[in-house]
């Protein structure tokens, strides 16, 4: 069986998202209905190494059609479904739990939670969810941008030249040098990670639209450093901008990275780290983006006709994606931050990935779920089944673990990866080709806008993720920055707007629950209703994929 669904899987052929998941695992009952014919009740594990989504098929039981209904263990407990009773659907896990899910008359848990309208629905006491379909919440650029690249010819060039005359720059925030003597960070503790190379400590700048509480209260900073988020311990910040890096950086030779002009040399970047000793990542898609047809970049010659996207596959369709944090974890998360690029700019138009794999078209999957396959070749972040985080360039070899991957999510090529036969990191080989490297920004190539990244620093045994905010950069200035900062790995999330860099905290202090953002301008996404603020991702659904952060048991 696992070999015909491994077939499935590779063929480039139409096919349905569960043919799409080459690990699931199905078992049925049948069940007798009152005109003597049989029924057929379907439960499928669409990964039994992850243990979370189920879909539950209901055919010929209490009515002619089919139902499928998308199941969540919170728990992450394996369900199956219990032998034995003629009339009802039951449910049990590992941990004892045994629930009817189903009656064969009257109101049923199932009907009920389809009906709420909740993007996840309780059953069984809370122990399971039925995740239903939701609209997802879009900003007005966001409904603008839709508009203009689904229903108007040559709409993307018309975003083009409004990002062009009206976006570069506009979110640029110059270093300017403090008046005060800047502190020096409130805490040298174990969770920190190391500081940035830089050649003027002592040197203070201004972090004039930082949203973010410190240790240290003071807006005055010393460039580089890491100071600890207050009350959240195993987060800290630091601001930077290229300039402050050491010349040995900032100057370096490497043939992939252009010298950087006077404006984004000066363009203060804010860098916000997660203790991974302590914290989980979790990745979730929005309720649209990215979808999974094709992207219009690929040459034709890459793109196959016959199929409806890249993976043959049309539609999510009977999985759900609702686009928030679940109810369960909702009180545990401690961060979110936006994921990556929609499907319209991920993939390559130019260069060697555009003429394999269908132009190497963004992977993503969320709890052991494929959405669209992992691309050779590209920047990836990995969290398994186990919690283990990593970013790395996903290799051919690496499909051998695909089984234990929880969350994945691709964007493009490497900022920086790590030359094991040198010792160092060192910037991708893409950097500074906008074509190849798909950087975005305009056809003309002009590069520089805000933009975000992750990179991944391990200081001995420490390791940490690092969400880093460049109020005006270009690649090239990304990769110097994280080169600064010591990354073993680094990539682009997305660019051009505060709603796509998207970065909140959420801290408890005494009796209040604060909702703070890397910078000024983030909470205009947020919802608010008087003195009230439902925070994106968290109280509501979002067109958007994002990742979220929790504490690791224990910690």
């Amino acid at each position: 069986m696992l070999m015909q669904q491994r077939a499935e899987y590779d063929a480039d052929a139409p096919k349905t998202i569960l043919e799409l998941q080459p690990f699931r695992v199905e078992t049925q009952l049948r069940l007798p209905r009152p005109d003597g014919t049989m029924g057929v009740v379907t439960l499928t594990n669409l990964n039994p190494y992850v243990n979370t989504w189920y879909l539950l098929s209901l055919d010929g039981l209490g009515a002619s059609r089919q139902f499928t209904y998308h199941l969540q263990s919170p728990r992450r407990h394996a369900l199956r479904l219990l032998a034995g009773d003629t009339s009802n659907v039951r449910i049990t896990d590992e941990s004892g739990m045994a629930c009817t899910i189903w009656t064969g008359g009257g109101a049923n848990a199932l009907d009920e939670a389809a009906a709420s309208g909740l993007p996840y629905a309780p059953v069984c006491g809370g122990q399971l969810y039925v995740r239903n379909v939701v609209t997802g919440h879009q900003t007005s650029l966001e409904r603008m941008t839709d508009l203009l690249r689904d229903h108007v010819w040559s709409g993307d060039r018309v975003i083009a030249f409004v990002k062009h005359e009206f976006y570069q720059d506009a979110f640029l925030e110059k270093s300017t040098p403090a008046r005060a003597a800047a502190p020096q960070p409130a805490s040298t503790g174990a969770h920190l990670p190391a500081p940035a190379t830089t050649e003027n400590f002592g040197h203070a700048i201004v972090a004039e639209r930082l949203a973010l509480e410190l240790e240290t209260p003071a807006k005055e900073v010393l460039p580089g450093q890491w100071y600890p988020v207050r009350d959240l311990e195993g987060v800290s910040v630091s601001v930077i901008a290229p300039e402050h890096l050491a010349s040995a950086i900032r100057l370096g030779q490497e043939a992939s990275v252009n010298r950087l002009d006077s404006v984004e040399s000066a363009a203060l970047v804010y860098l916000v780290a997660f203790d991974l000793e302590r914290f989980d990542l979790h990745f979730a898609l929005g309720t649209e983006h990215p979808r999974l047809g094709w992207s219009d970049r690929p040459p034709l010659s890459s793109r196959d006709p016959q199929l409806r996207g890249p993976d043959a596959v049309a539609s999510a369709a009977p999985l759900v994606r609702n686009g928030m944090v679940s109810p369960g974890e909702i009180d545990r998360t401690i961060a979110t931050f936006t994921g990556g690029f929609k499907r319209e700019h991920g993939a390559f138009r130019y260069g060697p990935l555009a003429q394999r794999n269908h132009g190497s078209h963004y992977g993503f999957i969320e709890e052991g779920v494929l959405f669209s396959k992992l691309q050779p070749g590209l920047a990836t972040v990995l969290v398994m089944n186990d919690g283990a985080v990593n970013l790395k360039t996903w290799m051919p070899s690496d499909e051998t673990q695909l089984a234990r991957v929880r969350y994945a999510r691709q964007n493009g090529v490497p900022l920086i990866e790590f030359d094991a036969a040198h010792g160092t990191s060192m910037p991708g080989q893409f950097v500074n080709l906008w074509g190849p490297g798909n950087w975005s920004g305009s056809a003309n190539e002009d590069l520089r806008t805000l933009r975000a990244g992750l990179c991944l620093q391990e200081n001995g045994s420490q390791r940490f993720l690092i969400y880093a905010y460049f109020s005006s950069a270009t690649p090239s200035a990304m990769a110097r920055v994280f080169q600064g900062y010591r990354c073993r790995y680094a990539m682009q999330s997305d660019i051009n707007a505060p709603e796509h860099t998207y970065l909140a905290l959420y801290v408890r202090r005494g009796q209040q629950h604060l909702i703070e953002h890397l910078v000024e301008g983030m909470q205009e996404v947020d919802h608010k209703a008087g003195n009230e603020v439902a925070p994106r991702f968290l109280a509501f659904p979002d067109n958007r994929d994002f990742f979220y952060i929790t504490p690791r048991e224990g910690a």
